[in-house]
């Protein structure tokens, strides 16, 4: 199966233009530590406006200003506790000619804090001086936040517990959706799983998904997932790790529910380790159910 330059002045029409072609465009992260109220001087993306524009407010994010190189957002924390914030940006209008969206991050922002985050979406020039068509609006079409404590970790320091768990992009086709969860190992001492990760989904609001049917291996949704090894004991050396797999349907076939989806998935590897919380964007349908495949061994990547 195949299946988030300082201008002296901008007007309002250079404002509702975003940027260009993405080029190599990924995530800009930017740490919290502290209230970061709005300014009216000029930013590095331009002058804030004093009334946002139609799309630039979601959430607990609004964007401050654009140009044609950068677009700066600020970042509410309205929660009692540290999170992480990732904001996908799109575009309105109908000249759209982006071959992607880019995302921001921004980390550790504390309870009660305003901090401000930016995204590159400026384009080189091609070989003959010009530069490709700008398309109009930048907007924020999607925001997730995780509780700091419970980022996921792919890379950088070895987290506290001494094991790194993240999800992939995962593999989707014919309504069938699959997504890998990786746990490493990169502390100094033996980690063992045996068995099936612990999964709980949550809403857009971090609340549980319930009735959720939570189901151990993927063969009751579907076959040839990867997700049907048998539970096994697995100790993991420092370097060591290990892959699991959720499997769902999108299919909605009960009128007489709507549709549930569920951004956040919260894992814990074993029933005493610390949750760590993903958003591999869980578009359950009407099924109320999701599988979960045992952890198995996984080769990784040397750095």
């Amino acid at each position: 199966m195949s299946a988030s330059a300082v201008r002296p002045a901008v007007t309002v029409t250079a404002l509702t233009v975003a940027a260009a072609l993405l080029a190599g465009c990924g995530s800009v992260t930017t740490a919290g530590g502290g209230a970061a109220g709005p300014s009216a001087s000029a930013g590095p993306c331009g002058v804030p406006l004093e009334r946002p524009l139609e799309g630039w407010v979601r959430d607990e994010v609004r964007i401050v200003s654009v140009n044609d190189a950068c677009a700066e957002f600020e970042v509410t924390n309205a929660g009692s506790e540290a999170a992480d914030f990732s904001v996908l940006f799109g575009w309105t209008g109908v000249d759209q000619r982006l071959d992607t969206s880019p995302t921001g991050t921004v980390t550790a922002v504390p309870p009660g804090a305003t901090v401000r985050g930016r995204i590159e979406v400026g384009a080189p020039k091609r070989a003959d001086g010009s530069r490709p068509p700008i398309v109009p609006s930048v907007k924020i079409s999607r925001v997730r936040s995780v509780p700091t404590a419970e980022a996921p970790s792919k890379g950088g320091p070895c987290p506290a517990s001494g094991v790194r768990l993240y999800a992939d992009q995962g593999d989707a086709a014919m309504g069938l959706r699959v997504v890998g969860l990786h746990l490493v190992n990169c502390g100094t001492s033996p980690v063992t799983v045996d068995g099936y990760p612990q999964v709980q989904a949550l809403d857009e609001k971090h609340r549980a998904v319930d009735p959720l049917q939570v189901l151990k291996g993927g063969a009751a949704i579907a076959t040839g997932t990867g997700a049907d090894t048998p539970p096994q004991r697995i100790v993991l050396k420092t370097g060591e790790g290990a892959r699991s797999a959720v499997v769902w349907r999108n299919t909605n076939d009960n009128v007489a529910s709507d549709p549930v989806n569920a951004p956040y998935l919260r894992v814990r590897a074993t029933p005493d380790a610390a949750p760590v919380t993903v958003t591999p964007e869980l578009d359950l349908g009407t099924t109320g159910r999701l599988g979960v495949g045992a952890w198995t061994r996984e080769d990784v990547p040397q750095s």
